[in-house]
């Protein structure tokens, strides 16, 4: 039996999973979760990514009292942010959130001096606000002093595995959310760094998941009182990680990864980089194993946990299954919402974010809690239908069914309406599957499994899998036709 430690960060939470990989079965014990609260700045919204660290030694602690030996670690976050090193070898400054507002209207800006073509030539990558790109561009424009003292550059897993070893190299599948990676030459895109003024000396080697990063740096060992385990990077973009985790038989396969954001695509040998993939906006991400991930990020359940926070503010607590039995009520198929329209993007207040949506798109805005939260629910499940229809048309692929994995799977009211809307079987499971997926790597890199492959089966024996058929389908086909012309989206 090995136990191997998967350090898996989500936007709004962390968690320490443990792996037993024994007798071709998969045992999963949570050992430390903990909240992952952005923190407002003046003017700045930052990460307190050593309160994440500090995490991370309460989890090797945890393991440490139970008595239970690691034979290695690996962690997964969220992707685009970065922290930036000085000559000394320390961080400078808080790494920025993605939803900061440095980088509002920077994209354009940039946009107006490089051709879209040319940036989706050179990297494949889904054009996003906050991408890297644009977040080290905005800090260049700003004249930022971190810019000006910055020896290395290094995205969050990068950065607390630099802090646990003293080892600085940037991950494959982080490293291609940036916008900066180059698929093609399999480096960072030289030509693109000097448009935006970024030296490319800050840039380090980039590793595949399942590389062998370093061990726990000693200093680190005296002072938790634990042994110099190996730490690897695996598919550190926690997305990349959890299609590692779809439990897929066939080898064409359709995923949605669901939780604050969703994230909707296939699995590709090699990334697709044509004029209908920049028209539609996909992106190129790399995953596991050489793999590319085809996929169209999706706002996702941010704007619900949003308007949760907001009615918390204001005195109406509800848990999430309480909301969702609300919407379950509410009267269907009244008023929807593009969920990545760009006035959903930033924090703020949701419920009435959604009231001007309705109102500027001529609909009656929805009345109380249940109905803005199945406004939300239905949305999202129209959005998918569309986006899954272009990951179809792009892949020149027909998916018998979608996979969805991630803690949005616990909703199963949105799983039995994606089911609806798509018209297809919906499998969803496992819920934690980027702490699975970063297992899995982990053993793979230690010969423990064969493969990607053998993972999936063993993950297919080892978790539950929820499966949902399509119902009141021509409902759902009226209500698609509607929402697509309400959203002013075109059909695919």
């Amino acid at each position: 039996m090995t136990n191997v430690l998967a350090i898996d960060l989500g936007a709004s939470s962390g968690r320490a999973l443990l792996g037993r990989l024994a007798d071709g079965r998969i045992e999963v014990e949570e050992l430390h979760r903990f909240p992952n609260d952005p923190v407002q700045v003046g003017d700045r919204l930052q990460w307190d990514v050593l309160r994440l660290l500090h995490e991370i030694k309460q989890a090797l602690l945890k393991a440490k009292h139970q008595g239970i030996e690691l034979t290695s670690m690996a962690i997964d976050s969220w992707a685009v942010d970065f922290g930036l090193i000085g000559r000394n070898g320390e961080l400078l400054g808080n790494p920025y959130h993605y939803r900061d507002l440095h980088t509002e209207g920077v994209m354009e800006q940039l946009l107006g001096e490089v051709e879209p073509a040319e940036i989706f030539s050179r990297t494949g990558i889904q054009f996003l606000p906050f991408n890297t790109i644009y977040q080290l561009y905005a800090l260049k424009q700003a004249d930022s002093p971190l810019l000006r003292e910055a020896e290395r550059f290094l995205m969050i897993p990068d950065l607390l595995r630099y802090f646990l070893t003293g080892e600085m190299v940037n991950e494959f599948s982080n490293a291609t959310t940036t916008q900066l990676f180059n698929p093609l030459t399999g480096d960072w895109d030289e030509e693109l760094l000097k448009r935006i003024g970024i030296s490319q000396s800050l840039f380090g080697q980039v590793v595949q998941p399942g590389t062998l990063v370093g061990r726990l740096r000693p200093s680190l060992c005296e002072e938790l009182g634990i042994d110099a385990i190996p730490v690897y990077a695996v598919a550190e973009h926690d997305t990349g990680s959890a299609v590692a985790a779809v439990p897929a038989v066939e080898r064409s396969f359709a995923y949605l990864s669901c939780g604050t954001w969703s994230l909707m695509g296939t699995e590709v040998v090699q990334p697709v980089m044509n004029d209908l993939a920049l028209q539609l906006n996909f992106t190129n991400e790399g995953g596991v194993d050489g793999t590319y991930r085809l996929l169209k990020n999706i706002m996702g359940l941010w704007i619900l946990q949003e308007c949760r926070r907001e009615w918390e503010r204001a005195g109406a607590s509800h848990t999430f299954p309480e909301l969702v039995e609300m919407a379950g009520h509410a009267e269907p198929f009244s008023v929807w919402i593009d969920p990545d329209d760009a006035m959903f993007l930033h924090p703020g207040d949701m419920p009435e974010q959604i009231h001007q949506y309705a109102l500027r798109t001529g609909q009656q805005p929805p009345e109380g809690h249940g109905a803005i939260v199945r406004c939300i629910l239905e949305s999202l499940a129209l959005k998918y239908r569309y986006v899954l229809e272009m990951t179809e048309q792009l892949s020149d692929q027909r998916f018998n069914g979608l996979h969805m994995v991630g803690g949005g799977i616990h909703n199963t009211l949105l799983c039995q309406w994606t089911a609806n809307a798509i018209g297809k079987p919906v499998w969803a499971g496992p819920a934690e599957g980027s702490a699975i997926g970063n297992l899995t790597v982990q053993w793979i890199a230690q010969d423990q499994l064969t493969d990607i492959w053998e993972a999936r089966r063993i993950i297919r024996d080892s978790f539950p899998v929820t499966s949902y058929v399509p119902s009141e389908q021509e409902a759902w086909e009226d209500a698609y036709r509607r929402f697509l012309a309400l959203s002013g989206l075109l059909s695919v």
